[in-house]
């Protein structure tokens, strides 16, 4: 069924690719490993000066992986992870100001109060 009054096209603006892109994979073939870009749109922390990215991977360790901003105002980082599992994780903004990630593979409840957002690393097969 076609609608009407609305045309779409295959354009896309930068900040709806950006979004797009948030959890990224890439499976390594020489090991059981996987590639993970998280990405945090600037919409998500647009006056953000540091942005870190916490989780089960790093003992929700504050300090241990600050992410890179992009020329574009996002932040964004790279991380190996083993396969077969699932990892829990948050954005820390400033300090301050937790954020989940708006495509996670799923979210979970935690003992906070919250939700800690999920990436499903498989076995890339």
């Amino acid at each position: 069924m076609k609608r009407s009054g609305s045309k779409r096209t295959n354009k896309k603006s930068s900040s709806e690719r950006s979004i797009q892109r948030s959890l990224k994979k890439q499976y390594l073939k020489s090991k059981d490993m996987c590639k993970v870009t998280f990405r945090l749109p600037r919409e998500a922390a647009p006056d953000a000066k540091v942005v870190t990215l916490v989780g089960d991977f790093n003992g929700w360790d504050k300090t241990k992986n600050p992410m890179k901003r992009l020329k574009n105002g996002d932040f964004s980082l790279t991380l190996c992870l083993p396969c077969n599992r699932e990892y829990r994780f948050r954005y820390l903004i400033d300090s301050t100001r937790w954020e989940n990630d708006w495509f996670a593979d799923k979210y979970v409840p935690n003992a906070f109060g919250s939700d800690d957002s999920v990436v499903i690393v498989g076995n890339g097969k």
